[in-house]
């Protein structure tokens, strides 16, 4: 009983140090453990480094062989790509020279004879200088005419000023002006004055209305009757003086009317202008410009247009109505008989 008394005293002591020793264990285990794990993980770690070396050695060998055949292939073919450039450009060469010899022979044989050339542009020189001769002529015939052309028209000028001014003429009691007693010889004028006529200028002819009282139809009233549709002329002496020809004088009085450039055009050109260009601008404006992207995701990759509006032969004319569009005409078979 001393003995079970003194083991029932001593139990909340061992459970301690049955506890505490177990923890110990415990540490000591743990420990043993990590350091078990690091050593297998560095063994492993050590050969699986290792079998990866040996595997890229392996694969440099393999890529060394492959891309050293590889280049040797490309080699050979530059090599042969160089062999015929070399030989074509010598043949090509051998060529030109051949062509180029025989060309020479056939012109200089054939096509090119140089006296007949000579005698061809000797006779050529002499027909321009025969041409050029005659052309010269006919220009100094043609400068003579109009000389004598201009002259005549002077001439003639002068002769109606002189039968304009034909009162200017000196008389036996009083002198023109063209006849200055102080001078030694008469103006040219004077003689001109006395070799031309005076101008007479000419009235219109007016039929003269012959009224016959037998014409007269019988009125029952004396208070109407026939009145002439035309006075007879009144007979006047011509004005004496230096007066214009009647014609020059109607030409300026009666000429037409020259409307200013305000009155010609009318007041709405520019807004008509601005609406015709408006409409040729929209005729025109056709946008066919490069699509360019909002985001930048795009914009290293090339733009391909659309193929009815980048042909050469002009833009497509489909899509131009409809979608769907129909066309029986162009159609292979009658699809209704064929359905």
């Amino acid at each position: 009983m001393a003995t079970l008394a003194r083991l029932q005293a001593r139990s909340t002591f061992l459970a301690q140090q049955y506890y505490f020793r177990n923890s110990v264990v415990d540490i000591f285990r743990k420990k043993e453990y990590d350091a078990a794990v690091k050593i297998q993980s560095w063994f492993r770690g050590c050969r699986v480094r290792a079998y990866l070396r040996h595997l890229h050695r392996v694969a440099t060998v393999i890529q060394k062989c492959w891309r050293g055949y590889l280049g040797r292939q490309q080699y050979q073919l530059i090599v042969k790509l160089a062999f015929c450039s070399m030989k074509m450009n010598l043949y090509n060469a051998m060529a030109v020279r051949i062509q180029k010899q025989w060309r020479g022979y056939r012109i200089r044989k054939y096509c090119f004879n140089y006296f007949y050339y000579k005698e061809y542009l000797r006779a050529v020189s002499e027909t321009n200088d025969a041409i050029r001769e005659a052309l010269e002529e006919f220009a100094e015939m043609k400068e003579r005419e109009d000389k004598k052309a201009d002259l005549e028209r002077k001439e003639k000028k002068k002769g109606y000023e002189a039968r304009k001014m034909h009162y200017l003429l000196s008389t036996k009691q009083i002198p023109g002006i063209y006849n200055s007693p102080f001078r030694k010889d008469p103006d040219p004028w004077e003689l001109r004055l006395q070799k031309a006529k005076p101008l007479i200028s000419q009235r219109p002819k007016v039929k003269k209305i012959s009224v016959s009282v037998s014409n007269w139809p019988a009125y029952a009233s004396p208070q109407v009757l026939p009145q002439p549709k035309i006075l007879p002329p009144i007979d006047r002496k011509p004005c004496q003086g230096p007066f214009r020809d009647i014609t020059e004088v109607l030409e300026q009085r009666y000429k037409p009317l020259e409307p200013t450039l305000r009155v010609a055009e009318p007041i709405n050109e520019l807004q008509a202008a601005r609406e015709e260009l408006r409409k040729q601008e929209c005729m025109r404006n056709i946008h066919d410009d490069m699509f360019l992207p909002f985001s930048s995701y795009n914009k290293n990759k090339k733009y391909i247009p659309l193929m009815h509006s980048s042909s050469k032969y002009g833009p497509d004319s489909y899509g131009s109505q409809h979608f769907r569009d129909e066309n029986p005409t162009k159609w292979l078979c009658n699809k209704l008989e064929a359905n």
